[in-house]
């Protein structure tokens, strides 16, 4: 087991993916946004296709929990739009180098918390969910960072409701783009091993949420959780520069 990751490198693996599933289970999305920076600089091999192990793992409990509240209308779109931009993802992430990897992740990163700083009335139809899953699919395939896209055009929704659809498209996106990886020769029994190992983190994660949510500030834990990723994609940035 430690042949694939050490001890050290696994424990704070963990606890990353511990903080990202916990935010991602309170507030909708966040754990590959939280996670992909930090693991990155961990060990490169956590994403990724741990990371959307993770994802899918967290959105199924989250989704179990908040079933009610869901309406899927209209998410078709925006899981084909998904399948072009996870192979456009996928081919960036066979041809380019690590460092430019690293600098496109902390690149993403930083859009996404510019992004969910900025308020948006974007109109929710056909045209505008199929370009939400082509940049999810893009974003997801080479950071497994899909979820600010849909994050945004879907924000109108109220906090059950939100969940609920962000994690149904999670479950299924996350397929599709396991999926692609695997058509492209990027999903290894490695990656398998290694999401397994970090599962119990998700699981943890998932029983505090359900104590938590509905209790506490979800805009605190929104801000904090920016402040991280700012710092996570600037400390990943300058990592990377130094290795090109």
């Amino acid at each position: 087991m430690f042949s694939i990751i050490d001890p050290s490198s696994l424990l704070l693996a963990s606890a990353i993916i511990f903080f990202g599933a916990l935010t991602q289970s309170l507030i909708g999305f966040g754990l590959a946004v939280v996670a992909t920076p930090l693991l990155y600089i961990v060990d490169p091999k956590l994403v990724p296709a741990p990371v959307i192990f993770m994802g899918f793992s967290i959105s199924l409990l989250t989704l179990l929990r908040e079933r009610r509240a869901l309406e899927f209308n209209g998410l078709q779109y925006a899981l084909l739009g998904r399948i072009p931009g996870g192979f456009l993802g996928a081919a960036l992430l066979v041809f380019a180098p690590q460092p430019i990897l690293g600098l496109a992740i902390a690149g993403i990163v930083a859009a996404a918390v510019i992004l969910s700083l900025l308020k948006f009335n974007l109109i929710v139809n056909r045209k505008t969910l199929f370009a939400a899953g082509v940049l999810s699919g893009i974003f997801g395939n080479i950071a497994a960072i899909g979820g600010p896209p849909m994050a945004i055009l879907l924000s109108g929704k109220d906090a059950n409701q939100f969940r609920a659809a962000l994690s149904a498209f999670f479950i299924f996106s996350s397929t599709i783009a396991l999926l692609i990886l695997a058509i492209t020769g990027l999903l290894t029994f490695e990656h398998l091993w290694l999401s397994l190992m970090l599962l119990p983190s998700v699981i943890l994660a998932y029983l505090i949420s359900g104590r938590l949510v509905g209790r506490i500030d979800k805009s605190r834990i929104r801000k904090m959780t920016l402040l991280l990723c700012s710092v996570s994609a600037l400390v990943l940035t300058v990592k990377s520069i130094a290795e090109l």
